[in-house]
């Protein structure tokens, strides 16, 4: 199950359910996908593929919206 936590244009942001511990989230676009590391502090664990410019703003974005992305971590794995 991946469930998404967040779209923004078209960013999809979303958890594999069965997957390490460390607090992250992953981001899909048209061209590629990154996984980004949600602790300590929020940078990109592995991009494949993404372009420059999506992998910028989904850095952003989920900096914007990392309350969001962590609550749903919580409910989702509850940790």
């Amino acid at each position: 199950m991946s469930p998404t936590v967040l779209r923004v244009g078209h960013l999809r942001f979303y958890f594999f359910s069965r997957e390490e511990p460390r607090m992250h989230v992953h981001v899909e676009a048209p061209d590629g996908e990154a996984k980004l590391w949600l602790e300590p502090a929020i940078e990109v664990a592995h991009t494949y593929g993404l372009s420059e410019r999506d992998l910028r703003a989904a850095v952003e974005i989920a900096k914007e919206h990392q309350h969001v992305i962590r609550a749903a971590w919580l409910e989702h794995f509850g940790r």
